[in-house]
């Protein structure tokens, strides 16, 4: 075997995960043939002895991948100082070697729990970065407006720092209704884990969380195991959990582009002349003029081009229409005399 950090080989033989080794490192608890390691420091497990208090690591070849679909009353640690119940109870004792919860559901959450001996299978599972989404049933008090769901979905600030863009939809509740005696039920879908996150968001926005259950880890869902009972997962789940998911979060990349804005269009210099000559200009608009001895009306629509006939031109038609009538109360235009001559010309 080749050299490799530290937090890797003691991650892989199930010590903990990498942010724990980490810590072990800092605190001299690790050695690397009898030096007190630092961080940064590389070895080879084949060659080197690598102990951590005191007791030598033996590099691990086969690990365990198991799932759980954790109950109420138990907390997701090794071990409790309190006393209260953990998961590892809930564990066949072949399996509990060097097992570690990947995450953690609190006290009184059920649902999905993975457990595992593979340090940098739990930190790729865990770590946001690598965008592995979990999805909750959630059953709230009453049922929120659109717009307190659009402000959990964007981020709210919780102990100072404000969380990831989540996603949150209508769910059916277990009687096949969404709304349950005054609650309703939500599904949540995280990126980020942070301690009693969905709890404190619907607290934010005055409907406390009634029950919630983690009912997928990235693609791996089993609605068939039953409460309180685990197994281990196929090969093919564990590459699929190792991957993550390639899925866009929210408020990232594949956001639809915004629409742009209509121009507005400029009115035409002579628009107040053309409109009394034709009624109306513009796009969309819509007038109609008598035309004719018989006094028929015809829908005007974008003709800018049109205009009344000229002086010598009485007889004159447009668009094989009958002779144009003057309107009445109007007169000759001022700009134009009988005969061609304009005032202006016979000023000159």
């Amino acid at each position: 075997m080749s050299e490799d950090r530290l937090q890797k080989i003691l991650a892989r033989a199930g010590v903990a995960s990498r942010r724990k080794v980490e810590e072990l490192i800092v605190e001299g608890r690790v050695t690397v043939n009898g030096t007190i390691a630092v961080l940064g420091d590389k070895a080879d497990p084949s060659v080197d002895s690598i102990k951590v208090d005191g007791k030598r690591i033996q590099p691990q070849t086969h690990h365990h991948y198991l799932v759980l679909n954790k109950p109420k009353g138990f907390m997701s640690t090794v071990s409790d100082p309190e006393g209260r119940p953990t998961v590892i109870d809930l564990i066949p004792p072949q399996f509990r070697k060097a097992l570690v919860p990947v995450g953690r559901l609190d006290f009184q959450t059920e649902g999905l729990l993975l457990l595992t001996d593979d340090g940098e299978f739990a930190q790729r599972v865990s770590h946001p970065r690598y965008g592995c989404r979990k999805t909750y049933a959630v059953k709230v008090k009453g049922e929120p407006f659109e717009a307190e769901l659009d402000k959990l979905r964007q981020g709210v600030v919780i102990d100072g720092v404000r969380t990831s863009p989540c996603r949150i939809k209508s769910r059916r509740g277990p009687a096949g209704g969404r709304e349950t005696e005054g609650n309703t039920w939500w599904t949540v879908e995280l990126f980020e884990g942070r301690t009693r996150q969905i709890r404190e968001m619907f607290f934010r926005i005055e409907h406390p969380v009634q029950k919630l259950r983690r009912v997928a880890i990235g693609n791996l869902e089993d609605e068939t195991l039953p409460l309180g009972a685990c197994r281990e997962l196929t090969q093919r789940e564990v590459e699929m959990l190792r991957q993550g998911t390639t899925e866009p979060k929210p408020g990232k990349a594949h956001a639809p582009a915004p629409k742009r804005r209509a121009r507005p269009q400029r009115p035409h210099p002579d628009a107040p002349a053309r409109a009394a000559r034709v009624g109306s200009w513009g796009p969309g608009s819509a007038d109609t003029e008598s035309t004719g001895a018989a006094g028929q009306e015809r829908s005007v629509r974008n003709t800018p081009s049109r205009r009344p006939a000229r002086a010598g031109e009485s007889g004159a038609t447009l668009e094989g229409r009958g002779p144009r009538e003057p309107r009445p109360g109007r007169g000759p235009s001022p700009s134009r005399r009988p005969g061609g001559s304009s005032s202006r010309r016979g000023k000159r």
